[in-house]
């Protein structure tokens, strides 16, 4: 598998991270996972921006460009006959002595990694469960970040055989609904579109966003908040979303059944989306 690091193309088996890196030693890193569709990273700007907001929290520099990364995008499916691929974008502090003396990171280690994206036909449903362990609170005590404090999502998916077919439900410690394990959660009820708010700790997904624009677009009355589980479990529909999967209709959850994907709500925003897709190619 070809990547690319600081500029450079290496194969896989070549990449080297220095122990002493602080993403290695204080796991002080970030990263953004996203897909091309016709060769094109139609959100990577999305993406970027959230990972900016990240490395400024952090103070870790960035030395490329959206333009720079989407040649190596380019050319990494090149390499595997112009398919479309699944990306990771990671970023680590960089190189520094045992100790928390920097107050900045201006030289951290940029990897871009890629593999063929996994088989997956749009509004193929899923089933869910809600987790035992609880959602953990952001490092800054509000901004989740995508970063590699992962331990909780690790944790998490071991109650699962598999996330294939499948995901996890977090709920907070004071049993609000929270997020998936790599995805936003969302339910309708007489045609409103529900989702957990930000406030509640979870990752400001760029899917999400692009399906709360597309809820209100479409007429449908979209909220926010902080939600008990109950209120989740009386949902006529229910669906997750993420930049790889997209938009992914949940079926059942523990044992209450949802429409899935002949919800008529989660049908007409996965059309949007589609359509959405369809315009981002054509600009």
């Amino acid at each position: 598998m070809l990547c690319w690091m600081n500029g450079e193309y290496v194969e896989h088996d070549a990449l080297k991270i220095s122990p002493f890196d602080h993403g290695f030693l204080y796991g002080l890193g970030f990263f953004e996972t996203f897909r091309t569709y016709k060769g094109k990273p139609l959100f990577l700007k999305e993406h970027l921006t959230r990972l900016q907001q990240a490395l400024s929290a952090f103070r870790i520099s960035f030395p490329y460009t959206a333009e720079q990364l989407e040649e190596v995008i380019q050319k990494l499916n090149e390499v595997d006959d112009f398919r479309d691929g699944y990306f990771r974008l990671n970023v680590s502090a960089g190189e520094h002595e045992i100790g928390l003396a920097p107050t900045r990171y201006e030289n951290p280690n940029v990897i871009l990694f890629r593999k063929s994206l996994p088989p997956h036909v749009i509004g193929v449903h899923k089933t869910a469960k809600i987790l035992a362990t609880r959602r953990n609170v952001p490092e800054n005590g509000e901004t989740r970040f995508k970063g590699h404090h992962y331990g909780n999502n690790v944790f998490a998916r071991f109650e699962l055989p598999s996330l294939a077919a499948q995901e996890g439900i977090f709920l907070t410690a004071d049993h609000y609904v929270a997020e998936g394990i790599t995805s936003n959660v969302f339910w309708v009820k007489n045609d409103t579109v529900y989702t957990p708010s930000l406030n509640t700790g979870i990752l400001a997904g760029v899917t999400r966003s692009l399906v709360l624009a597309l809820g209100h677009q479409l007429g449908y009355s979209v909220k926010e908040g902080k939600y008990d589980v109950k209120e989740l479990l009386g949902a006529e529909e229910c669906f997750i979303t993420n930049a790889v999967q997209q938009v992914v209709p949940i079926r059942s959850l523990d044992n209450v059944t949802f429409l899935g994907n002949d919800g008529p709500v989660t049908k007409e925003i996965l059309q949007a989306y589609e359509q959405l897709i369809q315009r981002r190619l054509n600009t």
